[in-house]
């Protein structure tokens, strides 16, 4: 199928749209159960450092996604693949309602993750196959729109359903969300790849070799993943921190995610404003400075009961994210060369694999204060800035 057949046999609005929710999958995973993790502890017989391990699982299960779905779409095509995994999404959604313990779920939240990074992985491939760079460009722009709408939507919506109708609930929709998907795919999403490229398991290793060599590429790629990491530490910790040792109940919580996410969206503007003046290099840099001064000042405040300060100082660190993210990824695929697509791919490994060892370190030292939440994400910008500096070195 040539871009211009397919084109004109599809209907691009509803096509954008299914693709624009199948990219959800993630942030609606991820944030819609967070205000019910004292309620999931408590129902599973489990401590909230143990429901904190779903969080992990669920980080890992999307890194080992990239790299299971990069040869299937090549070797079968992009719409069944797609559908398996929006098909293996929906059941352990619904398995997960009937969890009888705590290593069940944490298990069908890893399963869930498989499923649901098939709609993030192929549909930046199916927009690649369709499209030319243009319309590329707007089509990506409205689903990183409804990437953004997620984290502010999400932790509300599951704050509302676990108030009325209890926690399962937030899988139920989960459930439900996933058989609208595939319903859509089915409906608005043809087959886009003309000709099957299956590609040798030597190819692919030699490809990953070459760039794990190339430290222009290594170096911002680890610093990108640790200074990302600061948001997943916090969705693991915050429900305990703020819900727990600070008494906010589950729809205080849920608005408070949502307003910490509408920051992100506001560094992301930023960003690109800033883009305008300084280099990526610059602002990364920069940024992450930024970051240490402000996990630093969060450390200090864990020691004192103000958790108005204490919010403010956490708001600015998870507004480094997308600031971050987007800058180191833009260096790391600068140095990719002709590797493009294993880049996008070991990227998107490293920094979820590095997310979900981070986030579930923070499970491991677990004491009863915030201190583990606020000392990991000082660490882990303070690491992130040691080896952002060796850039200088960084030579083929």
């Amino acid at each position: 199928m040539s871009k211009t057949t397919a084109k004109t046999s599809i209907n691009k609005a509803a096509l954008i749209i299914t693709l624009g929710l199948l990219s959800a999958f993630a942030p609606f995973a991820t944030d819609m159960y967070l205000a019910s993790f004292p309620s999931i502890a408590k129902s599973l017989n489990a401590s909230i450092s143990d429901v904190q391990y779903s969080v992990s699982t669920f980080f890992i299960g999307l890194a080992f996604g990239q790299l299971l779905y990069a040869p299937l779409i090549d070797r079968f095509g992009r719409k069944l693949p797609l559908l398996i995994g929006i098909t293996l999404f929906s059941i352990s959604s619904l398995a997960a309602i009937f969890s009888p313990g705590i290593t069940t779920f944490v298990g069908l939240r890893a399963i869930q993750a498989i499923g649901g990074c098939s709609g993030m992985i192929i549909s930046r491939a199916i927009i690649q196959d369709l499209f030319d760079t243009n319309e590329s460009a707007r089509a990506l722009s409205l689903m990183m729109m409804v990437q953004g709408i997620g984290p502010i939507a999400a932790p509300i919506m599951g704050g509302y359903l676990y108030k009325f109708f209890g926690w399962r609930s937030v899988f139920i929709f989960l459930t439900l969300f996933g058989i609208i998907c595939f319903t859509a795919t089915v409906k608005n999403v043809p087959e886009t790849l003309i000709t099957p490229r299956p590609i040798k398991p030597t190819d692919i290793i030699g490809n990953f070799s070459s760039l794990l060599k190339n430290r222009r590429f290594t170096v911002p790629l680890v610093a990108g993943s640790l200074s990302l990491s600061t948001m997943f530490i916090f969705i693991s910790a915050s429900p305990f921190v703020f819900m727990q040792l600070h008494g906010m109940s589950n729809e205080h919580y849920s608005w408070m995610f949502g307003f910490f996410a509408f920051g992100m969206l506001i560094s992301a503007q930023l960003n690109t404003l800033m883009l305008k003046k300084m280099s990526p290099e610059k602002i990364f840099q920069r940024t992450v400075i930024f970051l240490i001064i402000m996990s630093g000042l969060l450390v200090v405040l864990t020691a004192r009961d103000h958790l108005i300060l204490f919010s403010a100082a956490l708001f600015f660190c998870i507004g480094t994210v997308p600031v971050t993210a987007a800058n180191s990824t833009a260096m790391a695929m600068a140095a990719s060369g002709k590797n493009a697509g294993t880049a996008s791919s070991l990227v998107g490994v490293t920094q979820f694999f590095t997310a979900g060892f981070i986030s579930a370190l923070v499970g491991v030292i677990h004491n009863q204060t915030a201190y583990p939440m606020t000392g990991t994400m000082c660490t882990v910008a303070i690491l992130a800035f040691v080896v952002f500096q060796l850039r200088h070195k960084a030579v083929d």
